[in-house]
């Protein structure tokens, strides 16, 4: 299994790329000039807006996961750009130097509609309108009608080995004024590793799989976590189960978080 990745400087990446190489895999990563990678990891320099450097990157490689997203930034033709143009020039280096390849690309629970009726599920019907998640929706499609083996991962709120995300997270619930009492699904870095492993042994292929613990928890418990204290609230809940994803399906595939919630990572001093 010769695995090659992208985004392997990013909040994920950086926490995965270890795990895999110790488990053995065979580790390939796009990195631009000057970047530094986990070690045992074979660096490739390139960029993914630019095709020509991607097929030497890719040859050779049975496995592809792509990371590489921008998120975070008023920049939405930034965004646009990297999550759709990105992905496309990697699907068309693989369609042609590596068709046999295993594509698995990194997507988000934030595509779920806001007013949803239950915790999002793969089969639901999804026309997200802010630019990150419409644009993940479009690069799923770009993926899906590929004609690549593929596997689509949708990751909730991801936290853990010291990446400071949960911790980033009460400022992100005021400025979107949430409810203190909505729930929000989560996976630890060790458990998004799991998922990914399942992907490359071919769990998934053919999917839209949500990855998630067992456990959603409140932005109020969430922040009080990590020492902050949000105003409470009696009002009516909207939009209850926004952020909230239905896990069973990768249950069903033998899907299993060994950091079973946010409570366990503290209590075991994972955060």
């Amino acid at each position: 299994m010769a695995v090659f990745i992208t985004g392997v400087t990013g909040l994920v990446g950086a926490r995965l790329l270890p795990r895999l190489v110790e488990a053995g895999v065979d580790c390939r990563a796009l990195v631009r000039g000057g970047k530094e990678v986990a070690s045992g990891v074979t660096p490739v320099e390139g960029d993914l807006f630019d095709p020509s450097t991607l097929v030497g990157a890719v040859k050779g490689a049975s496995d592809i996961i792509h990371l590489a997203a921008v998120f975070r930034t008023q920049d939405t033709d930034l965004i646009w750009k990297s999550n759709v143009e990105g992905t496309r020039n990697l699907i068309a280096a693989v369609k042609t130097h590596a068709p046999k390849a295993r594509f698995i690309l990194a997507s988000t629970s934030n595509v779920y509609d806001v007013d949803g009726t239950h915790p999002g599920r793969e089969d639901d019907p999804i026309d997200p309108k802010q630019a990150y998640p419409a644009s993940k929706v479009t690069a799923e499609k770009e993926l899906q009608e590929s004609g690549l083996n593929w596997a689509v991962l949708r990751f909730p709120f991801v936290y853990g080995d010291r990446d400071g995300h949960l911790e980033e997270l009460p400022k992100y619930a005021i400025a979107g004024k949430w409810h203190p009492a909505k729930k929000v699904s989560t996976i630890h870095h060790r458990d998004l590793a799991t998922g990914i492993k399942f992907a490359l042994e071919g769990t998934f292929d053919g999917r839209i799989v949500n990855i998630a613990d067992e456990a959603a928890t409140s932005i109020y418990e969430l922040a009080a976590l990590v020492g902050e204290t949000l105003e409470p609230s009696s009002a009516p809940l909207e939009n209850p189960w926004h952020l909230h994803v239905d896990g069973s399906l990768a249950r069903s595939l033998g899907f299993q978080p060994t950091v079973r919630t946010v409570y366990q990572a503290v209590q075991e001093k994972l955060m």
